[in-house]
């Protein structure tokens, strides 16, 4: 007999090939078949929200291959991926070949490993149609809020913008936090350090003041204050009058899920969550290993479950114990508690394969593909493993009327933490030397320094994942193409790591909140994702959850379109230092159909334009001219020299402020945490620290 096996993607369907064998033939949709016309709404609103789906553009030989290799086959078996869009996928190929909904023939596989591809075909089922149901109610909600919406935005403030359901609540966010920072006073406030040394210690240990030596504590607001108190100081006697020793326990982080997976990825590796998708893609459908063949290093990597298998439990044990001491195993494998509206179908991120070193694969992947696989296998491994045991101890000092603390901590079993570390490198503590009540100590330093209190900072991509997952906002496959969609529309900008609101997305998100405030609005949105998991559990229908939301859109924008009749919102020009050399105005940053440009504030007047240059320190290697930042047809950063194209040079690397000390040329730093800066002049050869 001949079988059929489709699935999304090349990649994945050689994978599952060399599993399934002869009598099998396996190849890939290349995702959606069909979809909603790009050219209109492309919804039958008064009929029940019907969707006109069509064919996409360009596959029509594909579709033909695929319908000519399911004539061939007795049996066909959709093996698209596991949630809803995969799903959807199965549901629009089952129809377009003409197999029937009530036929066994849809087949998941949690891991591409021969196991899992085992087990999967070994338990076909019927196309889930609540899944499907609630990723057409997604699909169709998110195109009436961005086809009905966008139109408006054109009207009144500008071509080009769109408004999205997940997409909009995410820029009101990153607004919210831009107008705390513009609204924040600082308050000044000031501490006291003592240095101080124990007999027979060389290293001085710090201690902090706190307040008075009866245990009442003490705010430091001004200098005034601080003086006072450091005057009061003056030949005090430092005591030790209290320790207190203890244990603590550290225990490790649970495995990954989607959402932290692309939080440490953006902590740790300095990925953005596209980049973090990309390559666990490329892990969970299959990479060529060295003397194996086509294998899926990680279970499905859009997940919110912390679910681990039996199986993977096992085999974690085994390999701590084959490698490690045995108190690095506790007695038994550790669970997490589910977070609240978590979807269980799937297991939490891991290697298919504890034995499938880092080290092993690492001569078969990509530098992203090996990071990434790093971090996932020692985190998994690590979740498995024994408590970190900490002996912490924090004292009291008297000196004269007044009380410092000082608290410190020493490892005594590193447990888990031999391994993978979540704790920032600041949250690390120090070791006190030993200290006994009475103990007389001897000051090394006084110091009273100043301080302020620090607005809020800006959302990192990690923090703005954290903060839609906490609020419910969007789901695992939704975080990543939402910040991508918000920086293509111009709505939000990086600097450096941090994400911050642009004009447009400002006078967009105050428009919103005006006329349709529940698009904006966390909760709403919140709301429609449980409303959206109500349908794929079959609690709800999905017709009836669109017609309740339609409703009131429906009535809000009636209303905007009134109120906003013979108005508009402009989009503040930002302005900048550089100076029109035509009429003396100060030029402005506008946007057209290529991106940003300057231009004169005085048109039509003067109607002088320019682009946007941005110089960086140093100077080209190769000719001395100045160096440029320029941006790849791909949207990537780099530089160039001012005098291109007579000369050539480019480097993706950042210039520094930096001299040479060998030839005085300019310094570049790579990309990185470790990245090295070195001198790019021909011959030099400089590495800083080497």
């Amino acid at each position: 007999m001949s079988k059929l096996v489709i699935v999304e993607s090349p990649a994945k369907a050689k994978t599952i090939k060399k599993y399934l064998g002869r009598g099998y033939e396996v190849v890939a949709s290349m995702g959606h078949v069909i979809d909603l016309p790009k050219s209109q709404l492309g919804v039958d609103i008064e009929n029940n929200f019907t969707p006109k789906y069509i064919q996409i553009k360009g596959k029509a030989p594909l579709v033909k291959e695929l319908k000519a290799a399911a004539k061939k086959s007795d049996k066909i078996f959709l093996a698209t991926d596991p949630d809803r869009e995969g799903e959807a996928i199965s549901w629009h190929l089952a129809n377009m070949l003409g197999l029937s909904l009530s036929d066994k023939n849809r087949v998941t596989f949690n891991e591409i490993t021969k196991s899992g591809v085992k087990s999967g075909m070994a338990a076909p089922r019927t196309v889930d149609m609540d899944l499907v149901n609630a990723q057409q109610a997604r699909r169709i909600l998110d195109r009436i809020v961005g086809y009905k919406l966008s139109p408006f935005l054109w009207k009144k403030v500008r071509r080009g913008l769109s408004a999205g359901r997940v997409q909009s609540a995410a820029v009101g966010i990153i607004v919210d936090r831009e107008n705390e920072i513009r609204a924040f006073k600082p308050q000044e406030y000031w501490d006291i350090t003592a240095e101080l040394l124990k007999d027979g210690t060389k290293k001085p240990f710090s201690a902090k003041f706190y307040g008075t030596a009866a245990g009442k504590k003490v705010n430091l607001k001004t200098k005034a204050d601080t003086d006072k108190i450091l005057k009061a100081l003056q030949g005090a006697a430092y005591t030790v009058s209290e320790v207190k020793k203890g244990t603590r326990k550290r225990t490790p982080a649970p495995p990954f899920i989607t959402s932290t997976l692309q939080q440490e990825a953006s902590r740790r590796l300095g990925f953005q969550a596209s980049r973090t998708m990309r390559a666990a893609q490329q892990l969970y459908e299959g990479v060529e290993i060295k003397g194996t063949g086509a294998v899926g290093l990680i279970t499905y990597m859009r997940t919110d479950s912390l679910r681990i298998s039996d199986e993977a439990h096992a085999g974690a044990r085994a390999f701590i114990t084959e490698h490690y001491d045995a108190a690095y195993l506790p007695k038994t494998s550790r669970s997490y508690q589910k977070k609240k509206g978590a979807q269980d179908a799937h297991e939490a991120i891991r290697p298919t394969n504890v034995d499938y070193t880092p080290a092993a694969v690492k001569d078969s992947l990509s530098t992203d593909q090996y990071k990434l696989y790093k971090l996932i296998w020692e985190r998994f491994v690590a979740s498995e493993m024994s408590d970190a045991v900490l002996d912490t101890v924090s004292a009291s000092v008297t000196a004269g009327d007044y009380l410092f603390k000082a608290s410190g901590y020493s490892v005594r079993f590193d447990g888990f933490t031999v391994l993978y570390d979540s704790a920032d490198k600041q949250e690390k503590g120090t070791a006190l030397p030993p200290l006994e009540k009475g103990d007389a100590l001897q000051l090394h330093r006084l110091s009273g320094d100043q301080h302020f209190t620090e607005p809020p900072a800006r959302y990192t991509e990690a923090s703005l994942i954290k903060t839609l997952e906490e609020n419910g906002i969007g789901r695992p496959s939704t975080y990543a193409p939402t910040i991508a969609t918000i920086l293509d529309r111009g709505y939000v900008v990086r600097e450096q790591k941090s994400l911050k609101p642009t004009q447009s997305g400002e006078v967009v998100t105050e428009l919103l909140r005006e006329f349709f405030s529940d698009i904006v609005d966390v909760k709403f949105t919140a709301k429609m994702e449980e409303d959206l998991d109500k349908i794929e559990e079959g609690g709800t229908d999905w017709v009836g959850t669109l017609s309740a939301f339609y409703g009131p859109f429906k009535e809000e924008l009636e209303h905007a379109e009134k109120a906003m009749e013979g108005q508009d919102r402009k989009i503040p020009d930002e302005e900048t230092d550089i100076v029109c050399e035509k009429c003396g105005r100060k030029m402005v940053i506008k946007t057209g159909r290529f991106g940003k440009f300057l231009a004169c504030p005085g048109y039509p007047e003067c109607k002088n334009t320019k682009k946007i240059v941005v110089e960086t320190p140093g100077v080209c290697p190769k000719c001395g001219g100045k160096i440029l930042e320029k941006k790849s047809k791909a949207g990537r950063k780099y530089f160039g020299c001012e005098n291109n194209p007579k000369c050539d040079f480019m480097t993706w690397d950042t210039p520094t402020a930096d001299k040479c000390p060998q030839c005085g040329s300019t310094l570049f730093k790579k990309a990185g945490r470790a990245g090295k800066t070195y001198c790019a002049k021909d011959g030099c050869g400089f590495v800083k620290g080497e």
